[in-house]
């Protein structure tokens, strides 16, 4: 195998590829996109994106619900007792 060329094949002119804009879609990928890396361990159990996702979510959810059960009760008064 011999170590790719920069430069661009033989069949193409460079005048038909059209003139490069550096940066054209980088605002748009930049707001879409979110990359996280994971775990070896958390890939095998969630093979997709829509799996993580949909794993997240529910967790989201069930800590919006547990949070409405076990919400810190409100002190009440005590009256001291004198003996």
């Amino acid at each position: 195998m011999s170590k790719a060329k920069d430069e661009i094949r033989d069949e193409y002119r460079r005048e038909d590829l059209g003139k490069g804009v550096r940066g054209k879609y980088f605002e748009r990928v930049a707001k879409g996109t979110n990359l996280v890396l994971l775990d070896d361990k958390v890939a095998k159990v969630f093979p997709t994106g829509k799996a993580v996702n949909e794993a997240l979510l529910g967790l989201l959810a069930l800590t919006e619900q547990t949070a409405r059960i076990t919400g810190r009760a409100k002190r009440t008064d005590r009256k001291r007792v004198t003996v």
